[in-house]
């Protein structure tokens, strides 16, 4: 019996438990090794690894959570989560049985992309959905907002502070009259036309439109609808919130579920996040599924 069970060994799950191997408590991490990052070249604006490849920070900060002894690392994919407080029981496709007191879910979300063709190629290339994460590599480019839903005219306003921007509508949204009125003061040009394709063009993407003509950009932006990656939460009977921006786990301060004994960290248990946050709420479900355990709810 460990003392916590971590789902989803990303950068949210290695925060949480490490706070947790420092508090020399028990701690197993399953991870299947798919975070949601994996596609992009760089992470940027996480203190002292601005720059680094996802994939760099997360090999070192599992190097260092498991120097704990504390701590043991599963390989593998939790198909299944059962039990209640003090009794949580997390399964693995391979058949494997975790016991734990309390459980940590950091397995992070789904992004449903709009179905345009070679959008989901360039994604966390020259797709993002994050501008303070990609938005200054882009070098005050021209710059592309896809429209997804009506938070497209927020995302547009937000992108144009990193260059010269034009919001595609695609047919899914239209801005109202004074909305209008912003996206000509800001100087983002919008453009009705349907996109029939994106293509990698260089060092930037090309856009390609349902009426013949085709632009380029350094760079497209897109509002990402997402879901939590797997439905552990929802089976658990955890609360699952609505956003503009798709559905996750509802947390409190402590980023504990509505379910006594079991906690969601970073992107599953955000409306909208990134490297900084995951690590941030990671740590905060840390520390609450602690004090959780010296202090069991009544």
């Amino acid at each position: 019996m460990y003392d916590v069970l971590v789902v989803g060994g990303s950068y949210a799950g290695i925060a949480a438990a490490l706070q947790l191997a420092r508090a020399r408590r028990t701690v197993a991490v399953i991870d299947a090794g798919s975070r949601r990052n994996r596609f992009a070249s760089a992470a940027h604006g996480f203190l002292s690894r601005d720059g680094h490849t996802p994939d760099l920070i997360a090999r070192q900060s599992r190097r260092q959570l498991l120097a704990y002894p504390s701590v043991d690392w599963i390989d593998g994919t939790v198909s299944r989560c059962t039990g209640a407080l003090d009794a949580f029981e997390a399964t693995t496709t391979r058949g494997e049985v975790l016991k734990g007191r309390r459980l940590i879910l950091a397995t992070g979300v789904a992004d449903q992309l709009p179905d345009v063709p070679g959008l989901s190629q360039l994604w966390g290339r020259k797709v993002f959905h994050c501008p303070y994460c990609h938005g200054y590599e882009l070098d005050r480019g021209a710059i592309g907002v896809l429209a997804s839903s009506d938070m497209a005219f927020h995302h547009a306003v937000v992108v144009s502070e990193w260059g010269p921007t034009t919001l595609f509508t695609n047919g899914m949204f239209q801005p109202d009259a004074e909305q209008q009125d912003v996206l000509r003061e800001r100087g983002i040009a919008v453009e009705p036309a349907r996109l029939t394709r994106v293509a990698d063009k260089g060092a930037g993407i090309a856009v390609e439109l349902e009426n013949g003509s085709s632009t380029e950009l350094a760079g497209l932006f897109v509002q990402a609808r997402t879901s939590p990656a797997c439905p552990i939460a929802e089976q658990l009977g955890c609360n699952i919130e609505e956003s503009p921006m798709g559905t996750h786990v509802g947390t409190n301060g402590t980023q504990e579920t509505s379910v006594p004994g079991v906690f969601a960290a970073g992107d599953t248990a955000r409306a909208a996040g990134n490297l900084t946050f995951a690590v941030s709420d990671g740590a905060m479900a840390g520390t609450g599924a602690h004090r959780s355990l010296i202090f069991p709810p009544a």
